[in-house]
């Protein structure tokens, strides 16, 4: 068994150094020596269920052998941000439907619509997506339209795949999308909970992939692209690898949706910033 307190001690920093580079080489996030209790934090259970008394004696043994280990897949797990919420930033989801949506299906002649939500983390943007555009397809929207959520976490996609939230994370959902889009379980047991409805399900799917990639196996005509709230946490470099790498995914025309704190992080030569968080891709179809 694990001794109490494991993890606790001080991790050597060369070995803290290494793993740290391994968290930016492959995920983009860059860790300062300052958040190293953080770490020990978040790498407690990994510490635990490894049967070892540190997070030395753990990181030590996971890089051993990094493409092979997946102990040290569960830490960079653990240790990646998953902050969801259904409709956060709300205005975002009224340029959806009020500003692009319209744009969109003038020009679409019959074709589906498509919507990447990067870095989905469980799936409440995703769904939020979905719930606006079937909404507006409900007013007599002529349209139809596909979600993607991708996630660096194969644990968060396998969430978002059930598609179940508990009653407190459904609750900033408006009370007649709740009412239309999400079911609540009759059994007591389960009474906490509700899932999405089959058919907003059906429009939505997810996969897991890694922003660091050096390409993506993504359509190139997709519309409107959220990468919200995850640049952030990437360095100067980093940020415009990725940005550079999404916008080859966007459609002539297509837009770009980044959180509030990004905007000024965006600076895609074919990339023109509409409103605030708002930029539209060179081109039309």
């Amino acid at each position: 068994m694990t001794r109490s307190g494991a993890g606790a001690r001080a991790v050597a920093p060369d070995i803290l150094d290494k793993f740290r580079h391994y968290l930016r080489d492959t995920t983009g996030i860059a860790l300062s020596r300052a958040k190293t209790p953080m770490i020990h934090q978040r790498l407690k259970r990994c510490v635990m269920e490894a049967n070892l008394d540190s997070t030395e004696a753990f990181l030590e043994s996971a890089l051993k052998n990094p493409a092979a280990n997946d102990a040290l897949q569960a830490a960079v797990e653990c240790l990646t941000t998953n902050t969801t919420s259904f409709f956060r930033e709300p205005q975002h989801f009224e340029f959806l439907s009020q500003r692009i949506l319209p744009a969109l299906i003038a020009g679409k002649q019959g074709r589906r619509i498509k919507v990447w939500s990067a870095a989905c983390s469980e799936g409440a943007e995703a769904y939020t997506i979905a719930m606006t555009l079937a909404d507006e397809r409900r007013k007599g929207g002529d349209f139809d339209f596909a979600v993607l959520g991708t996630d660096l976490s194969q644990r968060m996609v396998e969430k978002a795949q059930k598609a179940v939230f508990t009653h407190d994370q459904v609750a900033a959902v408006p009370s007649a999308l709740l009412d239309r889009y999400v079911l609540t379980s009759r059994e007591t047991r389960a009474a906490t909970q509700s899932r999405i409805c089959p058919e907003l399900r059906a429009k939505v799917r997810f996969r897991v992939m890694n922003l660091m990639a050096q390409t993506y196996p993504l359509d190139r005509d997709i519309d409107v692209v959220f990468l919200r709230n995850v640049l952030i946490y990437f360095e100067a470099d980093v940020q415009q690898q990725v940005i550079s790498h999404v916008a080859q995914h966007i459609a002539p025309g297509g837009y770009l949706i980044v959180g509030h704190s990004e905007s000024m992080i965006v600076r895609q030569t074919d990339l023109q910033q509409i409103v605030p968080t708002l930029f539209q891709k060179a081109g039309r179809k």
